[in-house]
């Protein structure tokens, strides 16, 4: 999760980069084509096995268009509508938004530690997007958001597919209804396809959606989501500190404030919970002898029956 939340956090600041020499949505969807296939590729290198039906199909198809098609566009028009490291906060609401979800559709239940986690980020959430400056960005990077909690609700349905071929499949669909978007939007990419633009793009692409999308559905199929989802937590913080350094950005006051509460939340959801007090571990008895019986009261070949009276009084009949 380290290494996850790290590309995701310098990812905000590739897109900013990206955006001086390429239009919005035709950017995005060349980092979900250029991802998906790559994995596309490596999964044939490997022989992995391609989705079979049209359940399968379905799932892989309402993934692409909702975690790649929904959120990548948002996430990108957050980033030129706002400062990078606004976006960086409110696109990483995650963590926030899929305590409910989680709760209901599999049974992971809210703990008061979470619930006042869930208080807390919300306010950080709060105070970066309205009184720090979130710009007309705030509110696409909260559906970027969205977007990418249901991406993670779905992913865990994946069980029984090959992770590396799916991922793919759902980045290229995701493309492809990108591009359409694009193509109504914009019109014909016009791109400088400049060295900064080329690097930038690389990265998003083959680290900051490839490499992470596979760790993180992995991640998603073992892990509880609170858990899982509030590492995201880290991502804004590494995405204000790059744009800091790359671009020159200086957090308000408040945006200051926001960050706070957001990692005060992640720290409260990743404490460890108390576990019960520790009792002395008793040992088990040798095999084939009954839990809690003495020696005086086994009978062993050629022994008689004992018969067991008050303590003191153990008679052994012949």
């Amino acid at each position: 999760m380290l290494w996850i939340t790290a590309a995701w956090g310098a990812c905000f600041v590739a897109i900013e980069w990206g955006l001086r020499d390429a239009p919005l949505l035709w950017f995005a969807a060349l980092r979900a084509l250029i991802a998906g296939a790559a994995l596309l590729a490596l999964g044939a290198a490997w022989h992995r096995p391609v989705p079979r039906g049209w359940r399968a199909w379905g799932l892989i198809t309402v993934l692409g268009l909702v975690n790649v098609t929904v959120a990548f566009a948002a996430m990108f028009g957050g980033v030129a509508g706002g400062a990078t490291g606004t976006a960086a906060v409110l696109a990483n609401a995650q963590p926030l938004l899929i305590l409910l979800p989680a709760w209901y559709f599999y049974g992971e239940r809210l703990s008061p530690r979470t619930s006042a986690a869930l208080v807390v980020g919300f306010a950080g959430l709060v105070a970066v997007a309205l009184p720090g400056g979130g710009g007309s960005g705030a509110a696409l990077s909260l559906l970027s958001a969205a977007a990418v909690t249901a991406g993670t609700l779905l992913s865990r349905r994946l069980t029984g597919l090959d992770l590396v071929t799916a991922t793919a499949w759902h980045l290229l669909i995701g493309a492809a209804g990108l591009m359409m978007l694009a193509a109504a939007v914009e019109g014909s990419p016009v791109i400088l396809w400049s060295p900064r633009f080329t690097l930038s793009l690389a990265f998003l692409a083959l680290v900051g959606t490839a490499a992470t999308t596979v760790a993180w559905f992995a991640e998603a199929r073992r892990s509880r989501l609170d858990t899982l989802t509030a590492w995201t937590f880290l991502t804004p913080v590494l995405g204000i500190a790059l744009a800091s350094v790359a671009l020159g950005e200086r957090p308000g006051g408040w945006t200051a404030v926001g960050l706070l509460a957001v990692l005060a939340a992640m720290w409260i959801a990743l404490r460890p919970p108390a576990g019960p007090p520790r009792t002395r571990r008793l040992s088990a008895p040798p095999t084939g002898e009954p839990h809690g019986q003495s020696p005086e009261q086994r009978v062993g070949p050629g022994q008689g029956a004992v018969k067991i009276r008050p303590p003191g009084r153990v008679l052994s009949g012949s």
